[in-house]
This record gives C-alpha cells, structure tokens and sequence, in this order.
C-alpha cells in the first residue's frame, strides 16, 4: 500500500478513528438566483441556523484515509460514499470521523462523523463495488413515500432528465462559476486530509496516469453547470441533507473530459422542507460507459420561498 497520507489512525474495538478536523468554510460567497445561498452567515441567520454550514461534502475527506487503510487503492477505483447529514457544521467547530471495520468478505460497513461535542454530524455506509450492495441513500431512498402536492417543486417530476449530456471537466484551475467560487487548486490549500495523489506536482505519478478528483470535489464537478432538469421555484434557498458518490470504474481524473447525464429520481417532504433526488450518471467522453454516479437529496426551505403560503392555498394543501 502506497504511504500517500499523513493521517494518524487509532483503532479501537474495531472501530477506526481518525483525528480531529477544523473544516473551512469555502461557499461564502457561493451564488445562485442572483442571491447569496445559505453559507452566508446572515442567509443562515435569517432562516434559523447558528451561522453559515460548511458544504456536507466537506467532510467526506477526512473518511478517505480510514477506508484506504482498509481498502488501499480499490478505495479510489470502486468505493462509495452514502450519508445523511444529520446536523450542520458551524467554521471552527472540529469534526471527527468514525468507520467500522468490516467483518471478512463483507464490502460495506458503518460510517459516522461527530462534533467535538458528541453530536452526530452524519452516519451512513461506505462499500466497495463495482457490484456495490445496498447503500444507506438505497435505503433512504426507497423508504420515502412521494408528496402528493409540492409547492416549490411544483414543476419537477420523477422520471425528469436532462435533455442533453453535459460536458464537464475540472483542471487545478478551473473556475467553477458562481456555485462553487474557488478552484480546485484553492481547495487542495485547505482540504481537511490532504493526498499525495492529489497534488498538482505529482500529476502524473499515480496509477492512474493523472491527479486524482477527491471524492468531496465530485459534487462540484456535477453541480457547477446548469443541470437541465425542472427547478425549484424561487427566490428560495436550499440545502444538501443526502449524498452519494459511488465510483464504478474510477478514479476520476484530474483535467479529463466527462459527460454528465442527470435524472430526478424522487421527491420527498418534511414539515420545514421539499426536496428532490437527483442522480447524475458520469460517463467516459470515449466510450460513454459510466465511470462514477452521484445521488444527491437537496431540500429547500419552505420558509425561504415568500409565496410559499399563497400557493400552498391555491394548490389546496393548507
């Protein structure tokens, strides 16, 4: 196994720990509908929340280390991540990841993050494929009964795809757009558990030929274009509370051209939220195979959407 981290891992009872991280908060500035999202403090405010979260995904790098000790380098070839978020993490608040080790032969175990303070930041499943077993959003996904009305998902329905694939590729300097402002150079400054087959200066000295996309920069190279699908309506502010990565034939690769295509596969409601499933499908610009996918639950706020009770009442929900 390759010694790419300088990650210290304690293992007790089975249950592998790694160290405490401080995430950084990158989407201050982040903009969508011509507003500022919910990783500005005063949006954050505004809408019930101590301050700003930093982007779930963030935290998906500080599992990297434990499951490549597990794993080794099929981690970055195979491997899938699936997590609900359960709570926000608040820049300087310190997170610290958890994964069971699996029981032989068995290719998927528990994953959790917690605050210094105990509390559960996300919990879900870690596996390995290409063939990969049920995973915690499978689960989620299929537990969830379809809302009969939507309000601000009025217009989305499941089975939407996009109407074309989109062609994405992410360099050490590419500009991301108003979703993600920050490069992928800047965030390999401050990632929470750096990789020597990240870097730039490696480049090409890894098994695969080429840098490596970590697996907390996948959603930004699906999310940064326009999607093509039916959107939630707005002004409105939403957040992330499901993510999955799953690689099936990776890793992706630094400055490599993919093709993307996107399809709603389900909806769902909470009493503060609506919120949309969206899979997106990353294919080979060569050979159109599907290299990796992404399952990403998205809720937005009903309080964020003035005309929230208004069309409410039209529709007939109060």
């Amino acid at each position: 196994m390759h010694d790419i981290w300088n990650t210290e891992i304690i293992e007790t009872n089975g249950v592998l720990q790694g160290p405490a991280k401080i995430p950084l908060q990158m989407l201050a500035e982040q903009e969508y509908d011509g507003h500022l999202s919910i990783h500005d403090d005063k949006q954050a405010q505004n809408l019930g929340f101590q301050g700003a979260p930093i982007e779930g995904p963030t935290h998906y790098s500080q599992f990297d280390p434990l499951l490549h000790s597990i794993w080794g380098d099929r981690w970055f070839e195979v491997g899938c991540i699936s997590t609900h978020f359960k709570k926000v993490v608040i820049e300087g608040e310190s997170v610290i990841a958890f994964v069971q080790r699996p029981t032989k032969h068995k290719n998927i175990t528990r994953i959790w993050a917690v605050k210094d303070s105990g509390e559960l930041v996300l919990e879900g499943t870690a596996s390995l494929g290409p063939k990969h077993p049920i995973t915690e959003l499978d689960r989620l996904l299929k537990s969830r009964s379809t809302p009969e009305k939507l309000v601000i998902l009025e217009n989305v329905k499941i089975g939407d795809r996009s109407s074309k694939s989109d062609r994405v590729k992410m360099g050490f300097q590419s500009h991301l757009g108003k979703n993600y402002p920050f490069t992928l150079a800047q965030k390999l400054t401050k990632i929470t558990e750096s990789c020597d087959w990240y870097c730039e200066a490696i480049n090409k000295n890894t098994p695969w030929g080429a840098a490596i996309i970590p697996f907390e920069m996948v959603n930004p190279l699906v999310r940064h274009t326009p999607d093509g699908l039916p959107s939630a309506k707005g002004p409105s502010i939403g957040l992330f509370t499901d993510l999955e990565i799953k690689m099936i034939n990776g890793p992706l690769l630094v400055d490599q051209e993919y093709l993307l295509d996107r399809e709603i596969v389900g909806l769902g409601e909470s009493r503060r939220t609506e919120s949309m499933w969206i899979k997106t499908f990353i294919r080979s610009i060569n050979t159109e195979e599907v290299i990796a996918t992404t399952l990403l639950n998205t809720a937005t706020l009903k309080d964020s959407y003035q005309l929230y009770e208004s069309e409410a009442e039209r529709l007939g929900k109060n």
